[in-house]
């Protein structure tokens, strides 16, 4: 029986699932349906797949780390590859680069399984019957395109048309309201969801045809990559040449050789708050609560509570989200206009749209407490075993407070430890380094001073974790 190579694309950004999903903490890492990531949910829904190869999952730089350690919180840190994209293309070069990847040690009648990290599948039975029903054609040479059954007029999705058996009449962009009814009343339309699946072969055959520079640019730019582990590093100026293309514009839409498998498997791409709202988990007045929430006389609604207390009276049809720096209220219905509001965020240069209050590193997180011009504060979380990078700020002094743990801490030519109820000061402009030996994680609050605190103040002289600056 073919060998199945499963390829996860955790690239995105969802915007439109602002204020949770920021650029540099996207919905795929997320806990939004349950107790573990979209991220996580996917590498659990392909572990009972036939003939599985380790999964491979394309990544950007900027979200490495995070990634990692959630694969690390399933267990699987030895079990699954990481492909770093040092720029984001689009699926096109990330599913070249994930094929080529895979044919340095992979026979090319190995069939590749593409699915996106922030999707939702709730029926894993219907999902496994499609990729069976994909493997049968897949070793026929086709490319094969999973189309989910609709059940609305959905107007936020592209379409494909089905003919005979499993032939692929036309791909169709995201239709109106009125065309989107006529789909769903003629039956042979389905959704386009972005799941995938080939032999490493046919793939190969067809993307040179039809997309030959990409396809070469991804071979040089895996052939030129290196292994920085527990990362397969692409090379950047190798993908930097490629054009941003999805698999659609780019293969799909232009092969001969299409194929879909219509499935009806509980999916959701997740790709708005409305979305969310209707797959999630109702109480009696049909809202979707989340958090330290009351309310009064209110009905058909999501209100999620991040970090603090959030009331409502008299609401209907509404979102009300909340977290630690942002609040967001719109009514439900115009869910996808939250991207509008992320874009003019972003062209006023608030870090809002990048970052939560809360910020992940590989060696823990800092939360920014309270911030003013010439002083910042925050608390630092140091995980077991991790120590920063040794470093230098030319503009800003900092004052450590040990709340928990104990710190090891490099300041100039001397290294000591600081314990709880103990303090440190670093003078700007001196080296220094922040440790943690123990078996708990450390806790510090750190005092800012200076004419300037941004976080691009850093130079860094070592860094166990490849970082420069």
């Amino acid at each position: 029986m073919v060998q199945i190579q499963p390829v996860i694309l955790a690239g995105g950004t969802g915007t439109r699932l602002w204020p949770l999903s920021r650029e540099l903490y996207p919905k795929q890492l997320l806990n939004l349906t349950g107790d573990i990531s979209l991220l996580q949910a996917t590498i659990k829904r392909i572990e009972s797949l036939p003939n599985m190869l380790p999964p491979f999952v394309v990544v950007g730089e900027d979200h490495r780390f995070l990634t990692q350690s959630q694969i690390v919180e399933l267990g699987l840190q030895d079990k699954i590859s990481i492909i770093l994209e040092p720029v984001g293309r689009d699926t096109a070069p990330a599913i070249c680069a994930a094929v080529t990847y895979a044919l340095k040690e992979q026979d090319e009648d190995t069939m590749m399984v593409v699915l996106p990290a922030d999707h939702l599948i709730s029926n894993q039975e219907a999902f496994l019957q499609g990729v069976e029903q994909a493997r049968k054609l897949a070793v026929e040479g086709k490319l094969v395109t999973f189309g989910i059954t609709p059940h609305s007029p959905e107007t936020g999705y592209g379409y494909i048309q089905k003919g005979e058996g499993y032939e692929v009449l036309s791909f169709v962009e995201k239709p109106d309201k009125e065309t989107a009814e006529r789909y769903l009343a003629e039956g042979n339309y389905f959704w386009n969801s972005g799941i995938f699946a080939f032999t490493l072969k046919t793939f190969s055959a067809e993307v040179r045809k039809h997309a030959a520079q990409t396809c070469l640019s991804m071979e040089k730019s895996v052939d030129m990559g290196q292994d920085d582990e527990p990362f397969f590093r692409l090379n950047q100026l190798s993908m930097e040449s490629c054009a941003r293309e999805s698999i659609d514009y780019a293969l799909m839409e232009k092969s001969d050789q299409i194929a879909v498998v219509p499935v009806d498997m509980g999916w959701s791409d997740i790709g708005s708050w409305q979305a969310l709202w209707e797959v999630s988990e109702k109480d009696h007045d049909n809202n979707v609560v989340q958090g330290d929430v009351v309310l009064e006389d209110v009905q058909n609604s999501l209100v999620r509570a991040e970090n603090r207390l959030v009331t409502g009276v008299g609401l209907k049809d509404m979102l009300v989200v909340e977290t630690a720096d942002a609040v967001l209220v719109a009514p439900l219905a115009r869910a996808q206009e939250v991207k509008k509001i992320v874009a003019r965020i972003k062209a006023e240069n608030k870090e809002e749209y990048r970052l939560h209050r809360t910020v992940y590193r590989p060696w823990g997180s800092y939360t920014v407490l309270e911030e003013e011009p010439r002083y910042k504060i925050k608390r630092i979380s140091v995980k077991p075993g991790a120590k920063l990078s040794l470093q230098m700020h030319h503009h800003r002094s900092e004052h450590w407070i040990v709340v928990k743990g104990t710190a090891k801490v490099t300041c100039g030519d001397k290294t000591f430890l600081v314990q709880e109820n103990e303090s440190t000061y670093i003078s700007a402009g001196q080296n220094h380094r922040l440790e943690n030996e123990g078996v708990i994680p450390l806790e510090l609050i750190e005092v800012q001073n200076g004419s300037y605190l941004g976080e691009d103040d850093i130079v860094r002289f070592d860094d166990v974790y490849g970082r420069e600056g």
